[in-house]
């Protein structure tokens, strides 16, 4: 494990590197935190599969990717703070660090959205990005109301929920109504993240292990296919399903 001294030099490098970059190399120059931002949004998402894979030479790299990131919005920042008027519209890699010391220090976890609504937040969920996946957005709301106590108390009680909510669905359906077969089929998806909360399951890792075995399954019975010289297009769903069972078992 590097020193304190060890991990403050190679900060200190990448600060520096950083700062060559933006004043020599033309594709760093012309970047803006605009720019950047769907390129940080890829990085934070390659960060995640590597998480998932359980990768942690690749959880490193990408953790660099991130961080170089974080160090060249904070120089973007940096260019439009003038040092001789007080902090208005710019920023550096320091006030990032020290904003982010003074909440860590100022907000204890388990009082963190109490907290908020005294330094006069009007609700505990302004601090859920609205950008934010739904999946995502939906796990932080239930985070965040959960911090005040607005909860179930026993895992039955959310699976009677989820139980409610798909009768619902199933009472719309039968009755035709798109707009309110969304409605309830949102309820169902809403209420199954919460329960996925009890039993201590990321929904967002779960569907993700999911969606991985579906695509390994289906190039699976592509590839069959194509050694049969057969399109899927030309294969009946029997056929197809035989393929799909021998991807299973495997």
């Amino acid at each position: 494990m590097n020193t304190r001294q060890t991990q403050l030099q190679a900060f200190e490098r990448l600060l520096n590197i950083m700062d060559d970059l933006r004043e020599k190399c033309p594709w760093d120059k012309k970047q803006t935190l605009q720019t950047l931002r769907h390129l940080t949004i890829e990085e934070t998402y390659e960060l995640g599969d590597a998480i998932l894979d359980n990768d942690l030479n690749e959880v490193k790299k990408e953790l660099g990717d991130l961080l170089l990131h974080i160090v060249f919005y904070a120089k973007i920042g940096s260019e439009t703070k003038d040092s001789s008027t007080p902090l208005t519209t710019g920023f550096d890699i320091a006030d990032v660090c020290n904003e982010i010391c003074e909440k860590l220090i100022h907000r204890h976890p388990h009082i963190w959205e109490k907290l908020k609504l005294k330094e006069g937040k009007k609700s505990v969920l302004e601090g859920v990005p609205r950008s934010l996946p739904a999946l995502v957005k939906a796990s932080r709301i239930q985070d965040k109301v959960k911090g005040v106590g607005f909860d179930w108390e026993e895992s039955h009680q959310v699976w009677d929920k989820v139980q409610e909510e798909l009768q619902e669905l199933q009472v719309e359906v039968a009755a035709a109504n798109q707009d309110k077969i969304e409605a309830e089929f949102g309820d169902v998806l809403f209420s199954m993240i919460n329960y996925a909360r009890f039993l201590n399951i990321n929904p967002e890792d779960a569907l993700e292990r999911t969606n991985k075995k579906f695509i390994k399954r289906f190039q699976y019975l592509e590839s069959k296919a194509g050694e049969l010289g057969k399109s899927l297009m030309d294969m009946s769903l029997a056929e197809m399903d035989v393929f799909w069972e021998e991807a299973k078992r495997l």
